[in-house]
């Protein structure tokens, strides 16, 4: 019996020894971190976008030099936030007073948009009279409070104390909250509690938002611009002298409105500017607002919101172990001070830093403070005060505390995307809409043809029964390698299928999956972990939009740069294709798709033409479906190209490849639900007429064995 115990460790650790390994990156110690591929190769693209840009705004030497630069970058942010609508009535309506001893508080909301309610609260300095202090002119200078990613909006204590020592200095304050945070959540549980956190009620509906062209910056700017409208429309408001500030994710709103608002004459962004080159390398890119679509492909950095502004005042105000590189702070500083001394104003750009971490402290309020009364010209002591704060509920605009539950026709981010979507499905209705998909594709995604390397390198074979696996590493379009397995028996028919599962290579090579069952019907099979699947995933650990275990923030990231995850997924799959010809062992090619990688499949397919069939296994049914669906799986985004719809969508894809063998089986919509018969022919009624009576289109719906029904069409 004694001897029972290591027998049976024995015996465990040769059963463990024995079972197969799949894996192709653990034998090659001297690659690194392949995990995080992903994100190095496009931030790779970022780096040179960077540097090209440092090196054009490093030779801006005169105040013409600048005056043309800025005339580029309102061009260009005009492209990169999207087209604002038509100003709307504000219908603005005051919902309480609160008066308090030196100041009034309003609560009140206005509509930025129609049916899109901004809740806020308007801060109103008074003297012992109980009006309006003295002031030159009659009026007050105001200023934005811009929030940052708090549950409450405004109304978290530290934002308080900000907006109550500013109104206590003779400040009109008008704090607003952000979308999703504060009164104005968007997804709900059961219980009326939002289900996420403040940053993925921007990314959730900032992704479909994505998708449909348009960054979702687009509507925090304009509920900034259009509270600069309701200021102004006050009796009590100079409008010669507005200025904004905010922290952290209203360090964002900031920087971001009074770079597109000319009304604003002093802004201090506080705990957000750096420069994307120390952000990528640091935390990586940020929840979706602080996303600009292709900023960086068109040149444009963070501290181009900074520059844009010259001469008017600007403080940024730092911390040193903030979230946000401070070294990138003080670049972004060092190089827009040649902008302000260009314009004669170099004192008017100011940069306050104080120790700490994210957090607004004693010196930076009080710096903040002064550089408000200044140019503000609102003279007065800048010490900070004691203030007594008010309770959360005290500064509910709404009877509920949240606009969804308390006013009619409540529009969000997801209801007015679908709205904007309408529009650009509507005028898919051009004679030219179906020309030139392929065109199309490369340029929506960021798809450059590649060249396959020779640099490629044979990591060894293992049997199972008579099938031989043999691992491969493949240089991929940077420096990665791609891992791949071959299968194939003794009996080669000059039958290739190249097989992509969005769970990994390993699953689809298990023992008795869909490999096996191709290796029986004599098909070599090649199975490649992509980038972001498999071997190549699950390392990114940056940036604050993981979403369901999908990190979107690596989507963003090729947002920025305009290389998207599909497009370099894209020319992965030439790559192997043109090593499978390297290898010399192909007659007919076969591509097989299982999941979202069935959308990389199906671009590849079209752009190349190097596929004799593809068959698409449980893919989505459209890309028009993420946006329809409120609750999507984001996964879906990972293989969405951004500002796809309008332009095209899966199913034209499906019609551009007619008369080419295509099996579809089990298409699901964005909810991951299996759809049926009617919404799949409604879907892809064009591409079902272009296919005609042939067989070439064999569509399977809610199939209950893939396999079988796989195994016919391959037959």
């Amino acid at each position: 019996m004694k001897h029972l115990v290591p027998l049976i460790l024995f015996a465990a650790y040769i059963n463990t020894y024995a079972q197969e390994d799949l894996t192709v990156n653990s034998y090659w110690s001297f690659n690194g971190n392949m995990t995080n591929a992903l994100y190095d190769h496009i931030c790779t693209y970022a780096f040179t976008q960077i540097n090209e840009r440092r090196s054009y705004v490093g030779g801006l030497k005169t105040e013409n030099d600048w005056v043309n630069r800025q005339a580029e970058l309102k061009k260009t942010m005009g492209e990169i936030v999207g087209e604002f609508p038509p100003k709307t009535p504000l219908n603005p309506k005051i919902t309480g007073t609160i008066k308090k001893d030196g100041f009034i508080v309003e609560k009140l909301y206005f509509e930025s948009r129609p049916g899109f309610y901004v809740t806020a609260a308007l801060f109103l300095p008074t003297a012992k009279s109980g009006k309006l202090p003295a002031s030159q002119n009659g009026k007050l200078p105001a200023i934005i409070y811009c929030c940052g990613h708090s549950n409450n909006g405004f109304r978290q204590e530290g934002y308080q104390r900000s907006i109550l020592n500013l109104v206590k200095k003779g400040f009109i304050v008008l704090a607003i909250d952000p979308i999703g945070q504060g009164e104005r959540i968007q997804y709900f549980d059961a219980e009326g509690k939002s289900i996420f956190g403040p940053t993925h009620e921007h990314s959730y509906p900032g992704t479909q938002s994505f998708i449909s062209g348009l960054s979702p910056a687009n509507y925090f700017i304009w509920d900034g611009i259009r509270a600069v409208d309701y200021l102004i429309s006050r009796k009590e408001v100079d409008g010669a002298r507005i200025g904004i500030t905010g922290r952290s994710g209203g360090g964002t709103q900031t920087a971001y409105i009074a770079a597109m608002d000319e009304r604003i004459l002093a802004a201090a962004p506080e705990c957000y500017i750096t420069t994307f080159d120390k952000l990528l390398r640091s935390r990586g890119p940020q929840d979706a607002e602080q996303i600009l679509m292709y900023s960086l492909k068109k040149n444009f950095d963070l501290s181009d919101l900074i520059e844009i502004r010259a001469p008017k005042p600007t403080l940024m105000v730092t911390t040193t172990q903030d979230i946000f590189s401070i070294q990138g702070a003080r670049d972004v500083f060092r190089e827009a001070q040649n902008a302000y001394a260009a314009f004669g104003a170099p004192d008017n750009l100011m940069m306050v830093e104080d120790d700490a971490g994210h957090a607004n402290t004693l010196k930076n309020r009080e710096a903040t403070h002064a550089f408000f009364q200044k140019y503000l010209h609102n003279p007065g002591d800048p010490k900070d005060e004691e203030v007594e704060l008010f309770d959360e509920k005290e500064l509910w605009v709404t009877s509920t505390g949240q606009v969804i539950t308390s006013l009619k026709t409540v529009e969000t981010i997801f209801s007015l995307n679908q709205k904007y979507t309408d529009e650009l499905v509507a005028k898919q209705n051009n004679p030219d809409y179906h020309n030139d998909i392929a065109k199309k594709a490369k340029l929506i995604t960021g798809y450059n043809e590649p060249v396959l390397s020779k640099d490629f390198i044979f990591s060894g074979r293992m049997w199972r029964d008579d099938c031989a696996i043999e691992k491969y590493l493949i240089k991929g379009t940077g420096n990665y390698y791609i891992p791949l397995l071959r299968l194939s028996s003794g009996d080669n028919t000059g039958k290739v299928a190249l097989l992509l599962d969005d769970r990994g290579k390993a699953s689809a090579a298990a023992k008795g999956g869909l490999a096996d069952r191709l290796i029986q019907k004599g098909y070599q099979v090649y199975l490649p972990d992509l980038n972001g699947f498999g071997e190549l995933s699950g390392g990114y650990i940056g940036g604050d939009a993981l979403i369901q275990g999908v990190p979107l923030n690596i989507w963003y990231a090729g947002i920025l740069t305009r290389k998207s995850p599909l497009a370099i997924r894209m020319e992965e799959i030439k790559i192997i294709v043109d090593f499978i010809k390297e290898l010399g062992r192909y007659g007919t090619l076969t591509g097989i798709a299982c999941g979202t990688l069935s959308a990389d499949l199906l671009h590849a397919a079209v752009i190349n033409r190097e596929f004799h069939q593809i068959a698409l296994i449980s893919p989505l049914l459209s890309y028009l479906s993420i946006i329809q669906e409120k609750n999507y799986h984001p996964k879906f985004a990972l293989s969405s190209p951004a500002a796809v719809i309008g332009q095209y969508d899966l199913p034209d894809l499906v019609a551009s490849i007619a008369p080419m063998k295509i099996c579809i089986l089990n298409p699901v919509n964005a909810l991951d639900q299996p759809v049926y018969n009617n919404q799949f022919e409604k879907t892809y009624s064009e591409a079902i007429k272009k296919y005609g009576n042939s067989r070439n289109l064999l569509i399977g719906i809610n199939e209950n064995d893939v396999f079988m029904k796989l195994d016919q069409w391959l037959e």
